[in-house]
Order: structure tokens, then sequence, then C-alpha cells
């Protein structure tokens, strides 16, 4: 049965809580699964650190994403080279499978004008914080794709919330009339801040959506990286296809949790109790996809070993790149503002430059 042909409140699963399998397992290789587990790990260990990093006044805010690793490694992971990905804002561990640097999305959190330049050679957009606004961007860059006659599939991220914003109904809509190449994936990982999901809708699923729109929805076990990856692979396959025979456009509904909070502002321990946080732990989609690559003797304690070291040495050295990087000028804030820079605030430019001389660069700089 395809995955298309389930009901919308059955999600597709492959492996259960202990990693035995209960669905049918991808077609891939030995290496891709040990890479979707060293994924998950670089972006589990990333996100410890750079909470961190936060806590310590390093780091402006930050979005940890842990528990949301399964869903975010799998799908980027079933995605072709040449195809896209449209984030939010905690799409960390996706950006990264895509090739996106560590020391980059540092630095975005950071406030460095840097951390929102996608590298060269990327099919990813930048980071996107309004909610939802991105919907509509991936719309049109697929559309556009398919009006040029590539094969390319565009993969838009955003969370439960987004499914109450009018931009997520307007680039969904457009998509389904349009038949475009897009892949919206919806991280329903339970709260929008502090919303529940049972205040987003009446609906009683998310990917039922879908059918108002005239098009595929499927919902997966977010927290299962294999099933994640198995529907992001049949969605891409039938987006890329324009003489399919169902429409192309497919909005998935991956049910997960967040482990931590929204962001670094946030205190869930204001509106979610520790039990309910316990109970998704279970669920945790690192040592869920650890025990089903050991029961196929993929990995060992030899292998789970190295991966953590790679892992440790390779956020260490982004955290020390980014750190160095020279901080960005105060009125660099401003040179995209204005065609021309109004009196009071070049002004305000020589103030702050009288001040800075005084206090000398390194005083000013640590204030």
């Amino acid at each position: 049965m395809s995955v298309f042909d389930r009901p919308y409140d059955d999600p597709v699963r492959v492996l259960d809580e202990d990693g035995a399998v209960v669905g049918e397992v991808p077609d891939v290789d030995d290496e891709t699964l040990v890479d979707i587990y060293r994924q998950m790990r670089l972006a589990r260990h990333f996100d410890a650190r750079a909470v961190s990093l936060q806590r310590q006044g390093r780091m402006g805010t930050y979005p940890p994403l842990s528990g949301q690793e399964g869903a975010q490694v799998g799908s980027a992971a079933a995605l072709g080279d040449d195809d896209w990905i449209v984030p939010s804002y905690r799409e960390h561990a996706a950006g990264f499978v895509r090739g996106r640097s560590l020391k980059r999305t540092l630095l975005y959190w950071m406030g460095h004008p840097d951390g929102n330049r996608v590298e060269d050679g990327v099919n990813a957009f930048p980071v996107a914080v309004p909610i939802a606004s991105q919907v509509p961007h991936a719309t049109g860059a697929s559309w556009a794709a398919s009006l040029r006659g590539t094969d390319e599939v565009f993969c838009c991220y955003f969370g439960d919330g987004a499914t109450s914003e009018g931009d997520f109904h307007e680039g969904v809509n457009f998509a389904g009339v349009f038949d475009t190449p897009t892949v919206f994936f919806c991280n329903n990982n339970q709260w929008a801040i502090s919303v529940p999901r049972a205040r987003q809708t009446r609906s009683a699923t998310l990917a039922q959506k879908a059918e108002a729109y005239g098009i595929d929805g499927v919902q997966v076990d977010g927290m299962d990286p294999l099933a994640v990856y198995r529907v992001t692979e049949a969605a891409v396959e039938k987006a890329r296809d324009p003489e399919a025979d169902r429409p192309r456009p497919t909005l998935i509904e991956a049910i997960q949790y967040r482990f931590g909070a929204h962001t670094t502002a946030d205190d869930p321990t204001v509106y979610r109790d520790d039990d309910e946080v316990e109970r998704w732990r279970e669920k945790d989609p690192i040592p869920r996809l650890e025990a089903y690559l050991r029961s196929e003797g993929v990995l060992d304690e030899e292998r789970v070993a190295e991966v953590e070291s790679a892992v440790e040495s390779r956020v260490a050295d982004a955290i020390a790149a980014a750190e160095s990087t020279a901080r960005p000028e105060p009125r660099e804030l401003f040179e995209h503002a204005y065609a021309e820079v109004p009196s009071e605030l070049e002004r305000q430019h020589e103030d702050l430059a009288a001040v800075r001389e005084s206090r000398g660069d390194a005083a000013f700089l640590e204030e």
C-alpha cells in the first residue's frame, strides 16, 4: 500500500520505540543509515552546546531542536542533490545535512549578518523567523522550477502553529492549483510556543488539511527517522514526476516533540508538565535508530565512539571559528536601510564613534 493511501490518523512507522522493525524499511545502504545516525548525533550535540553558549551570554538567543532530529535529518537525507530546503528557524539539522556550516548557524544566532548568507552550492533558503512566511516563497520557487522544466523539488519546513497562519493556506492552495513540485513538511512538535496543538484547529489531524487543496496528505511518526525518510522519498519522487497520476505537492505531518524550550527565552515548565516530556523522551529518535543499527550489525561500540568523538571535535571547532570571527561594525545595521543616511542617524554614529575612541575598541566591543 502506498504511504498516500493510508488514513490520515494512521502514522507511517518503520521502527518502534525500542528500534524493532514494525514497517517497511526504506531501501538505503548501510553507509547512508550510519550517516543519518551521525547527523542526528551532530545535531543533538550542537544543540546542547548552543544552549550552553546562550546561557553563558556568548549568544543572543537560540531555538533548541532536541527531539526533532529524526524528522529533520530523515527528510533532508531523502532529497536529491539538486533539491532545495526552505526552512523556518529551527531546521539547523536539515541545514547541516544539506551542507550549511555549523559556524554560520552559530553566527546567525550570535547576530552576525554572515550567519544568514547561504554558502555557494548549498540549495537552501535563508532562515525564516516570521511564522509561515516561507510557505508562499517555497511554492513560488517550485512553480518557477516547473515553468523552467527542471526537476528540482522544494521541501518547505514549518511548525504546527504555522497552519494557523494565512500564508500557509495561501501557499498550499496555490501549490495545489498549479501542481507545483513542493513537499510541505509540518514539524508538529505539539506546541506553538505555549499554545497546544489542540488549540490550533478542530481537525483531527493536520495532514488532512491537504484534502481542501486537492493534494495528498500523510502523517508520519516524526521521531522515527526511517519512516520519515520513506515518506519524504515517496513525496519527492511524486513531486519530480509531472506525469504522475496523483497531484505533485504533498503535505507531510511529522508527529514529534521538542524536549526543550521553544527558544532560550521561553520557560516550558509554565505550560507543560514533566510527565509529558518524559513520555515523549521514550520515543527519542537517536537511541531508537542506534538500537536498530546495532541489531543489524551496522553499528558497534567502536563505531559509536568514533561518531561521538568526531561530532564533539566538529562542534568545538565551529564554536571556536564563530567566536573568533570579527564582529560587525554598529553602522552596518543601517547599510541597507536608507538610500541616504538621515542626518540625525549620522550624528548618532559620530557620538558612538567618540565613545568608542574614549573607551578603546576592546572595552567598547565587550559592552
